[in-house]
């Protein structure tokens, strides 16, 4: 296997570590919590200069499809030229760049990928219920920014793989307790969570019950597949319609 080029945030004895083929046979869809997939002599300084919770919008009682009930947080896109530390720039440059680009693809078996990126911060009582993700996208990473100094485990926060053996379609609303088994992501000390989206990848995170004035904090990579010639139709059936060319959700994908 050739050797991945040298990078600063992401650690690439960690990507190398990662099995496409045992990523791909996971059950119940493609899921794996690896620890220090940021450099450790780095992680810090991401956890040390996130952006303040002012600059995140509001995201509370919107319903869902289906019945699933809100996803209550705080979330803060990331856009080109937005107010950001040094290191969360260059750490999502390192993201943006081929190492991570030519990773996740080798890990979902795509040709090309886009990346959005942004973070969340939920604070007491804020719930994701189980769900599967939007047919748009292919898959996600979740980078977990609490350690023992900010959050205590009993508080919840974890990422919960969920495994329905097949029986409920997307278009539902079941409770945690309708699944048949369920795998909770390790959260501590620099770790993530990376998995494929399939037809059955249901997930969620349990209602917080934490202090106030604490957040469940975390960055994710939501990932979507390239296909330009599927986006040129698009952007021509708006042309016609007279809509406009690009999404705003689009125009966040880099």
């Amino acid at each position: 296997m050739n050797s991945i080029a040298p990078t600063r945030y992401l650690n690439t004895s960690a990507l190398e570590a990662i099995s496409a083929s045992e990523f791909q046979r996971k059950d119940p869809f493609p899921w794996v919590n690896p620890q220090y997939f940021i450099s450790p002599e780095h992680y810090q300084e991401l956890l040390d200069n996130m952006p303040d919770i002012s600059e995140f919008r509001a995201f509370f009682g919107k319903q869902r499809k289906h019945g699933q009930g809100s996803h209550d947080r705080y979330v803060l896109d990331y856009e080109d030229g937005m107010t950001l530390h040094p290191a969360w720039q260059a750490f999502v440059d390192e993201l943006r760049g081929p190492v991570y680009r030519d990773f996740v693809c080798r890990m979902l078996d795509v040709s090309d990928v886009r990346f959005r990126f942004h973070w969340h911060f939920t604070p007491n009582g804020g719930e994701v219920t189980p769900h599967c993700d939007s047919k748009g996208k292919i898959g996600s990473q979740i980078f977990y920014l609490n350690t023992g100094m900010d959050w205590n485990p009993d508080w919840g926060g974890e990422t919960v793989v969920l495994d329905d053996s097949g029986r409920i379609t997307p278009d539902n609303a079941p409770a945690f307790e309708d699944f048949d088994a369920e795998y909770p992501a390790e959260t501590a000390d620099n770790r993530s969570l990376l998995f494929g989206r399939r037809g059955n990848s249901w997930h969620g995170v349990r209602k917080i019950n934490c202090p106030e004035g604490y957040y469940r904090k975390v960055f994710i990579v939501v990932f979507e597949e390239h296909r330009p010639l599927k986006m040129a139709a698009k952007k021509f059936k708006r042309l016609v319609t007279g809509k406009p060319l690009v999404t705003h959700k689009e125009s966040l994908m880099y």
